[in-house]
């Protein structure tokens, strides 16, 4: 339904999932294959020359193979026909050298991983402007004190810019993640028939060297047609990301409603609107990044569940892998865009933070004032003492200082140091350096990454 496009996918992302550029990744690996194999030896240079000439998507006839695939069960059969009578056109000779010694998932795989490949050079953009934000939040309100919620309940001061430095801390782990497929999971797939290359006779491995060469991917020491943990990799490696960003939306979504109002999304006019409730100011990048994120879980269950393909070629496994990743990959990439135009604009309320800290009356302090209290009468006495001082601060409605400036062996200077939330933050800030430390050395990390 591409009237919803726009909520569920990345516009940056999108078009290298388009039907022409699938179609281009496939005559990518086409062309490559000629090259490689002209280089090895096994065809004509000049074949190979008309052979890349006419991998050209614009070339192709888009419906025609649409309408061939049903009886072909992949889109490799009918694109290597449509390739060779345009070869054939300018070069009989030539045409007969398209798809040398190839098996169309060697064509359909490879495809694959580039238009992965391609794709996550801008989804890797979009992660670091959104870890660029975070790490500014996370500095900028390191102080800034705020509820810790607990199974839904507050329970203790922390600071805002801890809570988003968590965000942060699970992104650098995506990131570093992504980045490894360039190693392990973004690498060739070339086997002929059944992966032992026969077809091409004592030329197979220097074909798939020219081949990997020519495509800039790795060479793997085996083809991978029935073994399908890289495809595994790829889904899991974005389903644990999309579960990251839907944590992050929910978490803000909370922070958003009216009852807490911490955080709040930009509403310029038009935006976050409701159609009969005047006031209303929903939080739709969070709607979309939710909607986006829960639909991935069971489509990474579905490339999991394909794992056991049979011997050397997967029935229909293999074949529920073509829709199934790609989705799982643009729902991700949607949603991460969502949250990286929405982090640089949320609108954060410090005003709201502090009074929600006064909601329980004193009652968040309760720890803090505990283990103060311990060091003068010892841990047991300290927390029964104060768990009688909250329950008669509930049931008499008076704030928590009060109900112990009458009865506790804590003078007022130490009430004033224990009631006071940026005095109770433990080593957030430190925890937060170590985070921004982290975010800040991405780029020497991509730099060794991309020579290694």
């Amino acid at each position: 339904m591409p009237l919803l496009d726009g909520l569920f996918y990345s516009p940056s992302v999108e078009p290298f999932f388009s039907d022409s550029a699938s179609i281009q990744f496939l005559l990518d690996f086409e062309s490559a294959l000629a090259r490689a194999e002209s280089k090895a030896g096994v065809i004509p240079a000049a074949a190979a020359s008309v052979i890349s000439a006419n991998c050209r998507a614009e070339l192709l006839d888009l419906p025609a193979l649409a309408a061939a695939v049903p009886a072909s069960a992949n889109l490799a059969i009918p694109l290597v026909k449509q390739l060779t009578q345009l070869v054939a056109r300018q070069n009989a000779g030539a045409a007969r050298f398209v798809h040398w010694g190839a098996t169309s998932q060697d064509a359909i795989d490879t495809a694959l991983i580039l238009q992965l490949r391609s794709a996550s050079t801008v989804i890797l953009s979009d992660l670091d402007s959104l870890c660029d934000s975070l790490a500014a939040i996370a500095d900028k309100h390191r102080a800034t004190p705020i509820v810790a919620r607990t199974l839904l309940q507050q329970a203790l001061p922390t600071s805002f810019g801890f809570i988003v430095a968590g965000w942060l801390d699970a992104l650098l782990r995506h990131r570093d993640r992504l980045l490894s497929f360039a190693e392990r999971a973004f690498v060739l797939q070339f086997g002929g028939a059944v992966g032992t290359l026969a077809a091409l006779g004592v030329h197979g491995l220097s074909v798939a060297k020219h081949l990997a060469a020519e495509l800039s991917l790795p060479l793997p020491p085996a083809p991978w047609h029935s073994h399908r943990d890289r495809i595994a990799e790829i889904a899991s490696t974005f389903g644990l990301c999309a579960a990251t960003l839907n944590k992050i939306a929910h978490d803000l979504a909370l922070h958003m409603q009216t009852e807490i109002a911490e955080l709040a999304e930009p509403h310029p006019p038009g935006r976050g609107g409701s159609s009969t409730m005047p006031h209303k100011q929903n939080p739709v990048s969070c709607a979309a990044i939710l909607a986006a994120t829960n639909r991935v879980p069971g489509l990474v269950t579905t490339i999991f569940t394909m794992q056991s393909q049979e011997h050397q070629r997967g029935l229909g496994s293999w074949h529920a892998e073509w829709t199934t990743l790609p989705e799982i990959v643009r729902l991700t990439a949607g949603a991460l865009h969502h949250l990286a135009a929405l982090a640089p604009n949320l609108q954060i309320n410090t005003a709201r933070m502090c009074e929600n800290l006064e909601l329980t009356h004193g009652l968040i302090y309760a720890e803090a004032i505990s283990m103060t209290l311990a060091e003068k009468i010892g841990r047991v006495a300290a927390h029964e003492k104060i768990a009688a001082a909250c329950q008669l601060a509930i049931s008499s409605r008076r704030h928590l200082r009060d109900v112990l400036a009458s009865q506790s062996e804590l003078s007022s200077a130490d009430l004033d140091r224990l009631f006071d939330p940026r005095n109770y933050l433990g080593s957030s800030s430190a925890l937060i350096d170590a985070i921004l430390l982290n975010a800040r050395s991405r780029g020497k990390s991509h730099q060794r990454s991309a020579k290694g």
